[in-house]
């Protein structure tokens, strides 16, 4: 770990105690000092002493107490002076600096091992162990957030997010590229996609009202304890790229509202071209032009309704029975019939992902 909590504390002491205190690690090379001279020197014998025993022990001059989780301890504190003072400034230093270092390992070595785990770089039961050892608690309902910045300026996006979610203890944020960030969030057992998406809103809100930045949010779904993050977090990964295909106005996409539109990105572009192909034997998609689309698409937004369509279009009734008669002579699809409405969505959905050239992971 950093040396600078120690230094940090050991100066703060120093005013206190007004004698020379510092720490040192197993290879008994001064790492903290309140007399900054002494840091970076070495006595090899101390070294010796911190392997035998966990306990106080007097060199030089000076009282030395151990501290730390391991067999062999990893650090010692020294405070000048052998008599029953000194030796009480070394308990009470040994507790508060093995607090530091408790409070710093989990700090940091959480937050490393959520970013392997979600990037697939832990073996699945490597995970179980470690986490035990860094006290998860298996039963802890989290969502990976997926923050993509589309637009910035010299603010920094990751260092707005760590204020936003500054419990270090439940959640988590790292960048994994330069416009890619993470938010590893604990959410309750029981958690609605739409409370999510209105977290993620907040989220892109906060970036783009006050610091003039542009993100897309990917959200994954719920899971329960560390194992399956990596999971959300490609899920999180999954819901920005079908955004960007089908949805290329949401700046929120979450993976549970995908829909059809999750299956059809991993469908192979051999068996979309087939499909086309037959759903237009008539004719190809491309002999309907820009109005006739538009009116497809108003017309799929009533729910097939021609009356309310062709009031929202400003059109008379019979113009837009017109115009889907001329669709069903050029494709053989009535988009007034159910059935052949859910095949021609589908195919216009097809023909946009076939467009797109999405990006594959």
């Amino acid at each position: 770990m950093s040396n600078r909590p120690f230094q940090g504390l050991v100066v703060q002491m120093h005013d206190t105690i007004h004698a020379t205190i510092g720490v040192i690690d197993e290879t008994a090379t001064i790492i903290a000092c309140s007399d900054p001279s002494k840091v970076g020197t070495t006595n090899e014998f101390i070294s010796m002493d911190m392997n035998e025993s966990g306990d106080l022990f007097i060199r030089d001059g000076y009282t030395y107490k151990p501290f730390g989780v391991r067999t062999t301890p990893d650090y010692a504190v020294f405070v000048e002076g052998t008599d029953e003072n000194a030796a009480k400034y070394a308990d009470i230093l040994a507790i508060a600096m093995s607090s530091i270092k408790q409070y710093y390992d989990e700090k940091y070595d959480r937050n490393n091992f959520i970013k392997n785990v979600v990037l697939d770089n832990v073996l699945p039961g490597d995970i179980v162990v470690k986490a035990r050892e860094l006290h998860f608690n298996a039963e802890i309902s989290r969502v990976v957030f997926l923050i993509r910045i589309v637009s910035a300026n010299d603010i920094s996006a990751y260092d707005v997010i760590q204020n936003l979610f500054p419990d270090k203890s439940k959640d988590f944020v790292f960048n994994i590229t330069e416009t890619d960030i993470v938010l590893v969030k604990e959410i309750k057992p029981i958690v609605e996609s739409k409370d999510l998406e209105k977290l993620a809103r907040s989220i892109a809100d906060t970036l783009s009202s006050e610091f003039y930045t542009r993100v897309n949010v990917g959200i994954g779904t719920s899971v329960v304890g560390v194992k399956d993050l990596a999971r959300s977090f490609k899920e999180a990964q999954t819901a920005l790229e079908v955004g960007k295909v089908f949805d290329t106005d949401k700046v929120i996409v979450s993976y549970d509202n995908l829909g059809i539109a999750r299956l059809i990105y991993h469908l192979p572009t051999t068996l979309c071209e087939t499909f086309l192909h037959e759903v237009f034997k008539r004719g190809s998609i491309e002999s309907l032009d820009h109005e006739t689309l538009f009116t497809i698409q108003r017309f799929f937004e009533n729910n097939l309704n021609v009356s309310e369509t062709s009031r929202k279009l400003f059109v008379h009734r019979n113009t837009l029975v017109y115009r889907l008669e001329k669709i069903k002579k050029l494709t053989g699809l009535d988009l007034r019939e159910f059935d052949h409405a859910i095949v021609f969505k589908i195919a216009l959905m097809v023909k946009k992902y076939l467009s797109s050239s999405p990006v594959k992971f």
